[in-house]
């Protein structure tokens, strides 16, 4: 995992990196990052363009690519390591695009994180409002 930003109330925000993170993010948290990480991975894999014909070198440079163009998949965690909130954000850069913001169990983390989430969105420079990135509202 990657830091990103500090919280309020001795919360931290953290990037998972790979593929194992969001396998243990899902896990830790019941719901499915997982699958939703690995779908961004390969979409970006995808859509990767060598800038070599060499082919023992078309990898070089893919891993980096991957990251930028695949949306930012983020955990809130408290000061004993758990797992709070789960997030997925634009790539880094953009300030538009699907984003998902779920609790434990895809429960609604606004009435207990709020504030770290908006503290994520000014740290980003995006918007993560309740209306538009929490899916399962009612």
């Amino acid at each position: 995992m990657e830091y990103v930003c500090d919280a309020p109330g001795d919360r931290t925000w953290f990037r998972l990196v790979h593929e194992g993170e969001a396998t243990a993010e899902s896990e830790a948290m019941g719901h499915a990052v997982e699958k939703h990480y690995r779908r961004e991975w390969e979409k970006a894999e995808a859509n990767y363009q060598p800038t070599t014909s060499v082919y023992i070198e078309q990898d070089i440079g893919k891993a980096a690519h991957i990251q930028r163009a695949m949306p930012r998949f983020v955990t809130l965690r408290d000061q004993d390591g758990r797992a709070l909130v789960t997030a997925m954000v634009p790539p880094k850069g953009q300030t538009t695009g699907a984003c998902i913001v779920v609790g434990p169990g895809n429960a609604d983390p606004y009435p207990d994180h709020a504030d770290a989430i908006e503290a994520l969105g000014r740290h980003l420079g995006i918007r993560l409002d309740r209306a538009t990135c929490y899916p399962y509202r009612r």
